[in-house]
């Protein structure tokens, strides 16, 4: 086992620990305006409880080569389903927590019925967003289910929820519920709407907000219908605002003892997306012009035909400017044209330029240009496919695509995280769990549960 971390750096109070703002646990200390204050006094009264914390981080694989992970020793519930909050319980076990996953006992996660198949329980896209969790088979519509699952919260540090507005609260599973209990609860529910707003109830999907939150307007070219993005990139930024946020609070938890109640809505971060375009849809008027692979801002910097195949070439300020003109496509005439002497100069006569740039870059082969971009110092790179990307010697190099043992696969691809400190790349400890496979050991190690309890509650479709 690693050294121990110090108390105040990475522990915090768990929920079943009276925290620093309950009377009773004012009353043997000094004072709780300053959490830090207390750690020493602390660690004496509940050094036990902490060795058996440190203990659970270590079962679950918490520590890199270097040391403890930076979120070792927390433990996470995640209730939620299919990608936003997923995402966020992913995040969170990249950086060391210990994340419990619960499922309906026979259909799982919506995801593992999307996509490719992998195994008997995943796909693709379930393996995507659940790496480094645990699978509890639990029945959230039976009052068993409610029970064990309210049992495993009293355990956690931090609870995700994606439920329909109001439908966790009748399941005994809300925050207000939970807090009364545990007041150093930190719980993060996501939402289609703000709560409290006049659309509340309704449910949100990313492709919805994609649209109404402007994002499909932004996208494609100009003559297309609008356009979504590839991905889910509302329900994907949605999970990391969310992963911030429960950061926050457990480091602010550090000095109050307190937790907080998260509320995250897809809308909301679906039009944090838009960033400069809707600023700029403001002072215009009106939607923005779209550009399609070039941007919108800044000219020439897109997507551009070779001869032999597709490349991006990004002239960021007017002296990249001059000298792709003079190295790269020999129109040196371009640069002494008044009317692109400057960014914005070129973007009021992008219709100009870019034809001109086009026809040049078409004549040359797609190497010979990324070498003379590269040689003059303008950021550049060739456009690949999907499958030619993840199998890429740059993705290799980096450890961003890792083969982890499964039970009836043999093997399954699973994606690194992107995070490294201290010049590691933070391990997958699990690969994306089979259906249930921690069920009877989560239990049986959190709840002290019995092979008989176990059994009963298989028995009966809770588990």
């Amino acid at each position: 086992m690693p050294p121990a971390p110090k108390i105040g750096a990475k522990r915090r109070f768990r929920a079943d620990y009276p925290s620093p703002a309950d009377p009773s646990r004012r009353a043997q200390t000094r004072s709780c305006e300053v959490f830090a204050a207390d750690m020493l006094q602390l660690q004496s009264i509940c050094g036990e409880y902490f060795h058996a914390v440190d203990n659970a981080g270590e079962l679950d694989g918490a520590h890199a080569m270097n040391g403890p992970l930076p979120l070792s020793g927390v433990r996470v519930l995640d209730l939620s389903r299919v990608l936003a909050g997923p995402w966020c319980g992913m995040v969170l076990g990249d950086l060391g927590a210990e994340v419990i996953k619960v499922e309906h006992p026979a259909r799982g996660d919506d995801t593992r019925d999307w996509g490719l198949r992998v195994g008997a329980t995943e796909t693709a896209y379930f393996n995507s967003v659940n790496r480094n969790k645990r699978s509890v088979a639990l029945d959230l519509q039976t009052p068993q289910g409610q029970e064990t699952a309210r049992a495993l919260a009293r355990r956690c540090d931090v609870v995700i929820q994606n439920f329909k507005f109001g439908g966790i609260d009748k399941m005994g599973l809300g925050y207000a519920q939970l807090s009364a209990e545990q007041p150093g609860l930190i719980y993060c529910s996501i939402t289609g709407y703000a709560s409290n707003g006049s659309e509340a109830t309704r449910p949100g999907y990313d492709l919805v907000v994609q649209g109404e939150a402007g994002l499909m307007a932004m996208n494609g070219e100009a003559t297309q219908p609008p356009l979504k993005f590839g991905v889910a990139a509302v329900d994907l930024f949605t999970g990391m605002y969310s992963a911030q946020a429960v950061l926050a609070a457990l480091y602010q938890r550090m000095q109050t003892g307190k937790g907080r109640h998260i509320e995250m809505a897809l809308y909301d971060c679906g039009l944090m997306i838009t960033a400069y375009y809707g600023l700029e849809a403001l002072l215009l008027g009106q939607d923005p012009p779209r550009y399609g692979n070039e941007h919108p801002s800044i000219v020439p910097y897109g997507v551009f035909d070779a001869e032999d195949g597709p490349l991006v070439i990004t002239v960021g300020n007017n002296a990249q400017f001059t000298r792709f003109c003079a190295d790269v496509i020999a129109r040196p005439d371009l640069a002494a044209d008044a009317r692109f002497t400057t960014n914005l100069l070129r973007g009021t006569h992008r219709d100009v330029l870019v034809p001109e740039i086009h026809a040049e870059l078409k004549r040359r082969k797609r190497q010979d240009l990324l070498t003379a971009l590269a040689a003059a110092g303008i950021p550049c790179g060739e456009v690949l496919g999907l499958h030619e990307a993840m199998l890429s010697p740059r993705t290799r190099e980096a450890g961003l695509l890792t083969q982890q043992p499964h039970p009836v696969a043999g093997t399954v691809d699973v994606l690194a995280p992107p995070y490294r400190l201290d010049g590691e790349r933070l391990p997958v400890r699990r690969a994306p769990p089979t259906l249930g496979e921690g069920t009877r050991e989560v239990l049986r190690e959190l709840l002290d549960m019995s092979e008989a309890e176990l059994d009963r509650l298989q028995g009966r479709g809770v588990t």
